[in-house]
């Protein structure tokens, strides 16, 4: 984590909003780490995500002026970042496969532990997923948007939506299942 020479994170910002180069990198530099785990959940490609992150990163120099410091800021550069990945995942969709609920086998009952892996370990099983299930999964499980708005926001049906989930839930339980019998 980069060195804020005794400011805090309220007071960095605030000289972001006063337009000073050297605090936006700064800030860039504070955070970019963890713009970068958040980058990595949603796209698989290094490259793809630094560039998610840099253009992350120029929405926030651009509006930092109407960030509201009653709310804290790596929710709001969290939220900045997964929209950019997602403009970048519709970008690159050319064709997406809809499935119907009722061509999907609903996942019920039980729970995979993941309690003795490391985070390295879960990024690569999110890895094996197809895109869409992980970008669906870290949505829903780890972003907590609704099905209703990951709909809206991938332009896909609700149900559809749900679908994935359960695929790439039932994905990882194989894959967890699998690496246990080992």
């Amino acid at each position: 984590m980069s060195n804020l020479n005794g400011i805090t994170e309220e007071e960095l910002i605030q000289k972001c909003k006063a337009g000073n180069l050297k605090d936006l990198e700064k800030l860039y530099k504070h955070f970019y780490g963890y713009a970068m785990g958040v980058g990595f959940r949603y796209l698989a490609d290094r490259d793809d995500v630094l560039e998610v992150v840099n253009d992350a990163f120029i929405k926030v120099f651009k509006s930092i002026h109407t960030y509201n410091n009653t709310m804290f800021f790596k929710p709001w550069l969290r939220k900045v970042v997964v929209n950019t990945a997602l403009d970048r995942y519709r970008k690159n969709q050319r064709q997406v496969e809809i499935v119907e609920l009722d061509q999907a086998n609903e996942i019920t009952g039980g729970t995979f532990q993941a309690d003795d892996l490391t985070v390295k370990e879960i990024m690569k099983l999110l890895d094996a997923l197809p895109e869409l299930q992980r970008v669906v999964f870290n949505m829903y499980e780890i972003d907590g948007y609704s099905h209703e708005e990951i709909s809206t926001m991938l332009n896909i049906p609700a149900s559809s939506s749900r679908v994935y989930l359960a695929r790439a839930k039932e994905k990882l339980r194989s894959v967890l299942l699998k690496a246990a019998q080992i």
